[in-house]
């Protein structure tokens, strides 16, 4: 399937990450003109999520460079499993992951928003994660059900503007996933396969807003709308 990608311009912030770097290859492939966005860039421009001002003038480059942007995907995080395990609770903590995460995803949705909805079209992607549907560890279901529920209200606001928001949640990702899944936990999956379902939703083909797509089995034996 052509995914009509060819020329389209699509910014991936994180791009230099674990599931960035194959998001950014995965597009390369269907010839779009991937820009990578991280804090220390090499391939492609310098942006902190966490800095307004960063964002802003991150995203003024895109379009000074370019011309035109018509895909933002943000997956500019660290893992879960970076989180202190010991610190479960702890405010600082949860609300460091949620600034880190949901907030940033909000703060580049909003700067891109308004140059997508001029030119009638635009796909915003977030990189969320399926520990928003359980607990255990307290930042990571906050920051990442946090992420879903920004998405959807930002999804329903731009609704019959061409622009559409979606979130795509992994469970854990491994370079080899694992096949079985363990009653309460989510299915593994890798970034390539993180990166084909990312890769559909930022092209014209994908007719989807407002929804959060888990990859890999959604969580064994727990049910969430």
């Amino acid at each position: 399937m052509d995914l009509q990608l060819s020329g389209r311009v699509v910014l991936v912030v994180g791009g230099a990450g674990y599931i960035g770097a194959a998001i950014v290859a995965r597009a390369r492939e269907e010839q779009a003109v991937v820009v990578v966005a991280s804090r220390r860039a090499v391939d492609g421009i310098v942006m902190d999520a966490r800095d307004d001002e960063s964002v802003a003038a991150g995203v003024k480059a895109v379009i000074e460079q370019h011309g035109r942007l018509d895909a933002v995907v943000v997956t500019a995080a660290p893992s879960a499993r970076t989180l202190d395990a010991s610190k479960n609770g702890d405010p600082g903590q949860v609300a460091e992951a949620f600034d880190a995460k949901a907030i940033a995803f909000l703060r580049v949705a909003n700067a891109v928003a308004p140059v997508m909805r001029a030119a009638g079209y635009g796909r915003i992607v977030g990189i969320s994660g399926q520990n928003a549907f359980v607990t255990g560890n307290m930042a990571g279901s906050i920051r990442n059900a946090a992420l879903i529920i920004a998405a959807k209200n930002l999804a329903d606001d731009l609704a019959g503007t061409g622009v559409s928001v979606t979130t795509v949640s992994p469970g854990v990702v491994a370079d080899n996933p694992a096949t079985a899944v363990e009653p309460g936990a989510a299915g593994q999956s890798s970034p390539a396969q993180i990166a084909d379902l990312v890769t559909f939703l930022v092209s014209p083909r994908a007719a989807v807003s407002g929804e959060s797509i888990a990859v890999g089995h959604r969580v064994r034996g727990a049910i969430s709308f």
